[in-house]
């Protein structure tokens, strides 16, 4: 299928080269085909049934207002107008199934509709479908989903990254022009890095969460994947902004506002950036030499442009994952304590009495790595080891906090590796939790920070295999770093796109 762009699509809308019904079609057909290959690459789970009734409206619409003369002044008001787009699975779509890739929620239906969707909706967009991920978006490769793997478009034998795999080779695969992921630690950049996409973390609160299933509170976030940057920029201005249902949301500052564009930054701006790389993550042991080196070519395209890039020394980064873990398990294993087979989702009752329903449903409805965050987060959670593991996670999540605001003082951004690898075979590091875990060695701190990081593809390994790189930012700062990312598609940057 040919991947379409938001720009291009509106574009060919607009003088009459495909239909929003065709565009969606072809879709859902490529989607069906798919499906029928020895290796799918299940990306979406199902295209919605109502997807082309949706798409025939947009048409409707759009020739309505063309031969009134209003073609103009609809889609000022209705920018994304046909636009389809992929919906991660812990994202609620009313009327549509919602299972977060778990057999606990089989057979649950969203009784309404997440805030992001609805500005999407109110914007012209179309959700396509859902999106496969990691059973309630814990791993690092979609391996952990009932619905079995999403594989990587570039080579099926491969992870497409996690936890939101799906929505990455979506729009990897040119199925989607944008699509929504979540990310509490890294699952929006690990796949766009895996994928060869951009993926946006945007600061905590931009985007609302309601509508959203919760995996750790203080750090979940909704995020977008794009072939460019100016795929992410339209999708974020609309869904950006305070949401009353959810009270961690909030309005842009003065002078952040986001733009419905990407205008890239001119080598004059690029000249002027002063750019912090980590000592811990220039560094780090378990960092690929060969994204290593892709890192290095990154760096040099800054400095050759004039930008200054300078090592800072980040001591607390050391001990970024192991507090990022306790506290993300932590709040797991408290939001998931309500899914008990009593109010909704999928129930195993032996008719034994309230315990036997609680002990069944849940050892049947998880999986193995869900239990496993379960344990762990109720084990530091517990009396005898909140103070010395929660408590201390906490402290060192406040000190990440301070010394990231204190070195945005001095520096633009940070730049650094999204992931120590490129993708990994499928079944590599399914039997070595650590090992998997360790994916997120460069991404926690901006999730722990709440601060907005962008992946940017940034070249390949020997093997054909994308490499992406973060630019990462301050709070509310995703107008700069999109600008940075723009300018990065635009030039060229070593055969990246």
């Amino acid at each position: 299928m040919k991947p379409y762009t938001i720009e291009s699509a509106l574009h060919d809308f607009k003088n009459n080269m495909i239909s929003c019904l065709s565009l969606t079609e072809k879709a859902a057909a490529a989607f069906e085909e798919d499906a029928k290959s020895a290796s799918p690459l299940n990306a979406f789970l199902e295209i919605y049934p109502d997807v082309a009734q949706a798409a025939q409206k947009c048409d409707d619409e759009r020739k309505n207002a063309a031969s009134s003369g209003t073609l103009d002044a609809l889609l000022a008001k209705k920018p994304l107008l046909g636009v389809p787009f992929g919906v991660k699975d812990n994202i609620s779509v009313k009327g549509k199934p919602l299972t977060c890739a778990s057999r606990i929620l089989q057979g649950y239906t969203a009784p309404y509709s997440a805030t992001v969707i609805k500005r999407l909706t109110d914007a012209g967009a179309i959700p396509l479908g859902r999106c496969n991920q990691d059973e309630f978006a814990m791993g690092s490769s979609t391996e952990y989903s009932v619905y079995g793997p999403t594989r990587n478009p570039i080579n099926r034998d491969y992870v497409a990254g996690g936890s939101s795999g799906g929505s990455a080779a979506a729009v990897a695969a040119g199925l989607v022009p944008f699509a929504l992921g979540t990310e509490t630690g890294g699952s929006v950049r690990l796949p766009a890095s895996y994928c060869g996409v951009y993926g946006l973390k945007p600061s905590y609160g931009l985007l609302s969460r309601w509508g959203v299933v919760a995996f750790g509170s203080s750090l979940d976030q909704v995020g977008v994947f794009g072939t460019s940057p100016a795929d992410i920029a339209l999708p974020l201005s609309v869904m950006a902004g305070k949401d009353p249902y959810d009270d961690t949301s909030c309005d842009l500052p003065s002078g952040s506002e986001l733009s419905p564009s990407c205008s890239a930054l001119t080598d004059e701006h690029i000249a002027s950036l002063k750019i912090a790389v980590p000592r811990q993550f220039a560094q780090a042991k378990g960092l690929d030499p060969q994204v290593a080196d892709v890192f290095e070519k990154t760096k040099t395209w800054f400095t050759e442009r004039g930008a200054s890039i300078e090592l800072a020394d980040l001591p607390v980064l050391d001990a970024s994952i192991a507090s990022y873990y306790v506290i993300a398990l932590s709040e797991a294993a408290s939001n998931l304590s309500r899914f008990d087979g009593i109010r909704y989702g999928n129930r195993k009752d032996s008719g034994e009495g309230y315990d036997e329903l609680y002990i069944q449903t849940r050892s049947e409805g998880f999986g193995a790595e869900v239990k496993r965050r379960i344990i762990i987060g109720n084990y530091v959670l517990s009396e005898q080891f909140s103070g010395s593991c929660y408590k201390k996670a906490m402290s060192v999540r406040a000190r990440i906090q301070r010394d990231i605001a204190k070195l945005y003082e001095s520096y633009d951004c940070i730049l650094c590796p999204t992931c120590p690898t490129a993708a990994f075979k499928l079944g590599q590091k399914t039997e070595d939790p650590m090992e998997m875990y360790l994916s997120d060695m460069f991404t926690v701190f901006v999730n722990l920070s709440r601060t907005a990081s962008i992946n940017v593809p940034a070249g390949f390994t020997s093997e054909g295999f994308p490499v992406g790189v973060q630019f990462a930012g301050p709070m509310f700062s995703e107008k700069r770093l999109l600008s940075m990312a723009q300018a990065w598609y635009e030039r060229g940057n070593g055969g990246a796109k």
